[in-house]
């Protein structure tokens, strides 16, 4: 029987289903023991240091149990800890990005994807350079400047050699002021040599969900493919690692196995990159199973409600404080204006997840991935999170200054995204606004700027950050950042 070891590189070891069970078990016993669950919140709550803000995080059996935890006001305390935490780490930043979906040709069955292999419903399609081209003119004119490009897999029809086409082609495109600067990749499980050819590319973050930590229920739910191997498919993190991939995402798709489970293995994979490469995961995204051609949500009997996807989001912002969180346009306006407040910092906005699909008039819906709840376009996005007092930010300055993995962690931790992050956030904001922004959006950003370049505590970087803003305005100079 597999042994339980973070440190290790095997997939049973270190999301160990003993230790899962151990630590529900655990949490099971103790959610109504008050004394320990505040000791364990006590642990949470950032703590200020002459060199910033600090953070210890949570085992992910400490986290287990706050999760289980019954008792109303020690479940308001957490999400008072967690929007303590976001807004000590990140402050009221919003990253925006958005999906672009090359190809849904995919060689695998799983169940829960309308892109599985025996789905004879919907037309398969895969983007030639050209069209990746139109679609990235179409995402510039909505003022993106961030990208998660997603694509099947099939070796066939979705190479590597394709996915390296097509960032090249995405990072070549200038559209009057627009540019993509930042493409992550959310794409199969490959190679050390492969994911070196990605980071090469000049890729930001790379994503992987696991879908489910639950070995018996990840074969049954991904029955044939290559997707099938469970061990290669978790492993796949630290072959990424070690082809110089320092920025990866995790996450899996909540309503497919029991939600305690899956959270312990989400916590214990993050202690595992931690332990073995010295930084945990960069972004944290939580999925649920949704409505798309040829699949019912109803039929996974996992499905959590929004008051438990709120608790989940909670304890991952307690117990891996300085990481990413994203959620998507799956959710609705309502559940991701609640989201925000207690960790999340990355939202996508005017997605379209079927290929093709920013170049059409209408939205399409024969080749989407899932359903989007929030249809919103970008503009009502943006202009959304500034009425709610979060700043939307299309920065991608750490990357292209090299500040990622532990570089990004040590800024973070240092207290500095005030002096960094936020003018890189308001710069990236002001050139949306002059070159996109609706006149409502633009009136109710300007004053927003005005207002948070007065909470930048560096006078120089103040005067600075102010005097690039005057220069995005009357000029059409852009990309500015410290």
């Amino acid at each position: 029987m597999a042994v339980y070891d973070p440190k290790s590189l095997k997939a049973e070891e270190f999301i160990n289903d003993e230790e899962i069970r151990e630590t529900l078990a655990y949490a099971e016993a103790n959610k109504n023991n008050e004394e320990l669950i505040d000791s364990i919140l006590e642990k949470a709550r950032p703590q200020k240091t002459e060199k910033g803000c600090v953070c210890s995080g949570l085992t992910h059996r400490e986290a287990s149990v706050l999760l289980a935890c019954e008792i109303p006001e020690k479940i308001q305390k957490m999400y008072e800890i967690a929007e303590e935490i976001k807004l000590a780490f990140y402050g009221n930043r919003i990253v925006i990005f958005a999906p672009l979906y090359l190809s849904n040709y995919c060689v695998n069955g799983c169940v829960y994807c309308p892109y599985h292999l025996k789905n004879k419903h919907i037309p398969r399609k895969k983007l030639t350079q050209e069209e990746v081209k139109a679609e990235v003119i179409a995402l510039q004119d909505m003022g993106h400047k961030r990208l998660a490009i997603e694509a099947g897999e099939d070796p066939v029809n979705n190479p590597i050699e394709y996915i390296l086409d097509c960032i090249n082609t995405i990072y070549s495109v200038h559209h009057k002021n627009g540019d993509i600067r930042r493409v992550n990749v959310n794409i199969a499980a490959t190679t050390v040599e492969n994911y070196r050819k990605l980071k090469e590319a000049g890729i930001g973050t790379y994503i992987l969900f696991q879908e489910t930590y639950h070995k018996e229920s990840y074969l049954q739910l991904h029955p044939t493919g290559p997707k099938h191997d469970y061990d290669y498919h978790t492993e796949a993190m630290d072959r990424a690692m070690e082809g110089g991939i320092d920025d990866v995402g995790l996450g899996v798709l909540f309503g497919l196995e029991m939600y305690k489970y899956e959270f312990a293995g989400l916590i214990m994979h993050a202690e595992h990159l931690e332990a073995v490469h010295g930084v945990g995961p960069h972004t944290i995204s939580v999925p649920r199973v949704k409505h798309a051609d040829d699949i019912d949500p109803e039929a996974f009997d996992n499905s959590i409600s929004d008051e438990i996807f709120e608790k989940i989001a909670a304890c991952i912002r307690i117990a891996v404080p300085y990481t990413g969180m994203i959620i998507s346009t799956r959710e609705t306006e309502e559940v991701r204006s609640k989201m925000l407040k207690i960790g999340i910092s990355q939202v996508s906005g005017g997605s379209r997840t079927s290929v093709g699909g920013y170049t059409e008039q209408e939205r399409p819906h024969d080749t989407e991935q899932f359903d989007v709840s929030d249809q919103r376009t970008l503009d009502e996005v943006v202009a959304w999170l500034m009425e709610n007092g979060h700043i939307p930010s299309f920065c991608t300055a750490c990357y292209r200054a090299g500040r990622t993995g532990d570089r990004f962690m040590s800024l973070c931790k240092s207290g500095q995204i005030l002096n960094c992050c936020h003018p890189n956030a308001l710069m990236t904001l002001t050139e949306y606004l002059e070159d996109y922004a609706s006149p409502r959006t633009k009136e109710i950003g300007y004053k927003m700027v005005e207002e948070e370049l007065e909470r930048i505590p560096n006078e120089k970087v103040k005067a600075i950050a102010r005097q690039n803003i005057e220069d995005i305005k009357n000029s059409n100079r852009r990309d500015f950042r410290f």
